[in-house]
Protein backbone atom coordinates (compact mmCIF):
# COMPACT_ATOMS: atom_id res chain seq x y z
CA UNK A 1 0.00 0.00 0.00
CA UNK A 2 1.33 3.06 -1.29
CA UNK A 3 1.44 6.14 1.66
CA UNK A 4 0.90 9.34 0.88
CA UNK A 5 3.96 11.27 0.53
CA UNK A 6 2.89 14.50 1.75
CA UNK A 7 0.31 15.31 4.29
CA UNK A 8 -3.18 16.59 3.62
CA UNK A 9 -1.95 19.59 5.60
CA UNK A 10 0.92 20.52 3.46
CA UNK A 11 -0.72 20.04 0.37
CA UNK A 12 -3.79 22.60 0.77
CA UNK A 13 -1.34 25.35 2.05
CA UNK A 14 -1.24 28.63 0.18
CA UNK A 15 -4.88 28.17 -0.78
CA UNK A 16 -7.61 29.79 -0.03
CA UNK A 17 -9.36 29.61 3.75
CA UNK A 18 -12.50 28.17 1.98
CA UNK A 19 -10.88 25.49 -0.39
CA UNK A 20 -13.38 26.44 -3.33
CA UNK A 21 -16.58 25.98 -1.59
CA UNK A 22 -17.58 29.54 -1.43
CA UNK A 23 -17.82 31.98 1.07
CA UNK A 24 -20.60 31.90 3.17
CA UNK A 25 -20.43 28.46 5.00
CA UNK A 26 -20.88 25.94 2.30
CA UNK A 27 -20.37 22.10 3.57
CA UNK A 28 -21.03 23.15 6.96
CA UNK A 29 -24.50 23.70 8.86
CA UNK A 30 -27.50 20.81 8.52
CA UNK A 31 -28.49 22.07 5.24
CA UNK A 32 -24.80 19.85 3.95
CA UNK A 33 -26.53 16.82 5.65
CA UNK A 34 -29.88 16.58 4.68
CA UNK A 35 -32.02 18.19 7.86
CA UNK A 36 -31.60 16.38 11.43
CA UNK A 37 -32.30 13.32 12.52
CA UNK A 38 -34.96 11.28 10.46
CA UNK A 39 -35.27 14.10 7.74
CA UNK A 40 -35.79 12.82 4.37
CA UNK A 41 -35.03 9.18 4.73
CA UNK A 42 -38.78 8.78 2.71
CA UNK A 43 -37.82 11.40 -0.05
CA UNK A 44 -33.93 12.34 -0.99
CA UNK A 45 -32.12 9.49 1.49
CA UNK A 46 -34.58 6.81 0.15
CA UNK A 47 -31.95 4.89 -1.24
CA UNK A 48 -30.61 5.42 2.18
CA UNK A 49 -34.01 3.53 3.92
CA UNK A 50 -34.06 0.39 1.08
CA UNK A 51 -30.65 0.08 1.45
CA UNK A 52 -30.11 0.01 5.53
CA UNK A 53 -33.61 -0.04 7.34
CA UNK A 54 -35.83 -1.65 4.76
CA UNK A 55 -39.22 -1.93 7.54
CA UNK A 56 -38.77 1.73 8.46
CA UNK A 57 -41.99 2.56 6.55
CA UNK A 58 -45.17 0.48 7.35
CA UNK A 59 -47.15 -1.42 9.86
CA UNK A 60 -46.01 -4.30 11.08
CA UNK A 61 -47.74 -7.17 13.32
CA UNK A 62 -50.64 -7.21 15.34
CA UNK A 63 -51.10 -6.56 18.77
CA UNK A 64 -54.27 -7.66 20.62
CA UNK A 65 -56.54 -5.41 22.52
CA UNK A 66 -55.65 -6.56 25.55
CA UNK A 67 -51.89 -6.61 26.01
CA UNK A 68 -52.41 -2.90 24.41
CA UNK A 69 -53.91 -1.38 27.43
CA UNK A 70 -51.00 -2.85 29.57
CA UNK A 71 -52.50 -5.89 31.09
CA UNK A 72 -50.07 -9.29 31.18
CA UNK A 73 -50.52 -11.45 34.10
CA UNK A 74 -47.55 -12.86 36.02
CA UNK A 75 -47.65 -16.52 35.99
CA UNK A 76 -45.52 -18.94 37.46
CA UNK A 77 -45.28 -23.08 36.81
CA UNK A 78 -44.45 -25.53 39.57
CA UNK A 79 -40.99 -26.01 38.81
CA UNK A 80 -40.20 -22.02 38.91
CA UNK A 81 -42.30 -22.66 42.39
CA UNK A 82 -39.78 -25.47 43.71
CA UNK A 83 -36.29 -23.43 42.80
CA UNK A 84 -38.21 -20.46 44.54
CA UNK A 85 -38.85 -22.09 47.66
CA UNK A 86 -35.01 -24.10 47.71
CA UNK A 87 -34.07 -19.70 47.30
CA UNK A 88 -36.57 -18.77 50.29
CA UNK A 89 -35.56 -21.58 52.59
CA UNK A 90 -31.99 -21.05 51.70
CA UNK A 91 -31.87 -17.06 52.52
CA UNK A 92 -34.37 -18.32 55.74
CA UNK A 93 -37.41 -16.24 54.46
CA UNK A 94 -39.35 -19.28 54.73
CA UNK A 95 -42.15 -19.52 57.06
CA UNK A 96 -43.72 -23.06 58.28
CA UNK A 97 -46.86 -24.14 59.78
CA UNK A 98 -47.98 -27.86 60.57
CA UNK A 99 -45.26 -28.84 58.31
CA UNK A 100 -45.87 -26.98 55.46
CA UNK A 101 -43.84 -23.89 54.26
CA UNK A 102 -46.19 -21.02 53.59
CA UNK A 103 -45.90 -18.97 50.19
CA UNK A 104 -47.73 -16.06 49.15
CA UNK A 105 -47.54 -15.47 45.79
CA UNK A 106 -49.62 -12.39 45.83
CA UNK A 107 -47.19 -10.56 48.02
CA UNK A 108 -44.74 -11.40 45.20
CA UNK A 109 -46.90 -10.11 42.64
CA UNK A 110 -47.54 -13.26 41.03
CA UNK A 111 -51.46 -13.81 39.91
CA UNK A 112 -51.65 -17.27 38.51
CA UNK A 113 -49.89 -20.71 39.62
CA UNK A 114 -49.76 -23.42 36.48
CA UNK A 115 -48.83 -26.65 36.69
CA UNK A 116 -46.02 -27.22 34.63
CA UNK A 117 -43.18 -29.61 36.51
CA UNK A 118 -43.30 -31.47 39.60
CA UNK A 119 -43.43 -30.56 43.16
CA UNK A 120 -41.98 -32.50 45.82
CA UNK A 121 -42.77 -30.19 48.63
CA UNK A 122 -45.11 -29.65 51.33
CA UNK A 123 -46.58 -26.47 50.08
CA UNK A 124 -49.57 -23.82 51.40
CA UNK A 125 -49.73 -21.61 48.86
CA UNK A 126 -51.68 -18.53 48.68
CA UNK A 127 -52.45 -17.34 44.99
CA UNK A 128 -55.02 -15.32 43.25
CA UNK A 129 -55.56 -17.85 40.52
CA UNK A 130 -54.44 -21.78 39.90
CA UNK A 131 -54.97 -24.15 37.32
CA UNK A 132 -56.55 -27.28 38.21
CA UNK A 133 -53.62 -29.25 37.41
CA UNK A 134 -51.27 -27.36 39.88
CA UNK A 135 -53.98 -27.50 42.84
CA UNK A 136 -54.17 -31.08 42.08
CA UNK A 137 -50.66 -31.77 42.13
CA UNK A 138 -50.02 -29.20 45.16
CA UNK A 139 -52.91 -31.64 47.04
CA UNK A 140 -50.95 -34.95 45.70
CA UNK A 141 -47.78 -33.82 47.26
CA UNK A 142 -49.31 -33.02 50.89
CA UNK A 143 -49.73 -29.54 50.32
CA UNK A 144 -52.86 -27.01 50.02
CA UNK A 145 -53.70 -24.25 47.74
CA UNK A 146 -55.93 -20.95 49.07
CA UNK A 147 -57.22 -18.78 46.28
CA UNK A 148 -57.96 -15.38 47.36
CA UNK A 149 -59.85 -14.58 43.75
CA UNK A 150 -63.56 -15.68 43.17
CA UNK A 151 -64.22 -17.76 40.60
CA UNK A 152 -66.78 -15.30 39.21
CA UNK A 153 -64.48 -12.07 39.03
CA UNK A 154 -61.53 -14.70 37.30
CA UNK A 155 -64.18 -15.55 34.51
CA UNK A 156 -64.32 -12.89 32.10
Amino acid sequence: MVVRRRSKTRKLRGRTRTMSWGRIGQHRKSGSRGGRGAAGLGKHEWTWTIKYAPTWFGKHGFKPPRIRVGYRPNVINLSQLEDLVAKLEAKGLAKSENGLTIVNLEEMKIHKLLGSGRITRKLKVIVPQASEQAIKRIEEAGGQVILTLKQEESQP
